[in-house]
């Protein structure tokens, strides 16, 4: 990830106005260039999710429609961090061998990969409910190294099925969008279309990669 540095000229002066217009200034230019990010969820988000709630077997690995080329839109023409926030309750147990995870979760990133969509961070949780830990959504502990005021997490967003991946962007201070077919008043977006997904942030918050270009979407 970029780290970018800033060199504000120091003014001074004892017009009281002035030294506002110049806070609110640097206050500006701050939130501009700092990275927004968008979370996003993995099973019944990107992939289907099965009855068992293991995707275990090359089989399972079903995307959800229009997940694979409007991620790929997304990474080509939006200035997000991508970051995968998942939990796949006792991966690595005899519950869940690792062995029947990885091949599955690598084909997944292989597929993206070739449309130009690879994430700049994967988080994954392997606790159980019952573990009560604040790694497992809709906890924090895996993301704590974005919530020091380095990241725009206000015209961020986190993306999911559940409710507990709206109540992740609450808990970070982002932006929720529930793929899901109810309507949730807590979401600044409810849709099972990722097309729609890709346009949302567009008209939100998300910056252009480039100077003049038109990026949007041709239906």
């Amino acid at each position: 990830m970029r780290n970018e540095k800033f060199a504000l000229e120091r003014h001074q002066g004892t017009n009281t106005s002035s030294a506002l217009c110049l806070g609110a200034l640097v206050a500006n230019l701050k939130e501009h260039n700092m990275k927004k990010i968008l979370f996003i969820d993995r099973d019944g988000c990107i992939i289907q999710e099965p009855a068992d709630e293991q995707i275990d077997s090359y089989e399972k690995l079903q995307f959800l429609p229009g997940a694979i080329s409007n991620l790929g839109k997304i990474a080509r023409e939006l200035d997000f961090l991508l970051v995968m926030v998942t939990n796949q309750d006792g991966l690595g147990t005899a519950s869940f061998p690792e062995d029947t995870f990885w091949p599955a979760h690598t084909k997944m990133l292989d597929i993206l990969k070739g449309e130009g969509f690879v994430f700049d961070e994967i988080c994954i949780d392997r606790s159980f409910p019952k573990d009560g830990l604040d790694t497992r959504k809709p906890g924090t502990g895996m993301l704590r190294h974005y919530m020091g005021g380095h990241y725009d997490l206000a015209n961020s967003f986190v993306i999911g099925d559940r409710l507990t991946d709206v109540q992740l962007a609450k808990n970070l201070g982002c932006q929720a969008i529930q793929i899901a077919s109810t309507s949730n008043p807590d979401a600044a977006l409810t849709t099972m279309d990722w097309a729609e997904i890709y346009r949302f942030p567009q008209g939100k918050t998300a910056r252009w990669k480039g100077d003049s270009q038109d990026f949007r979407d041709q239906y």
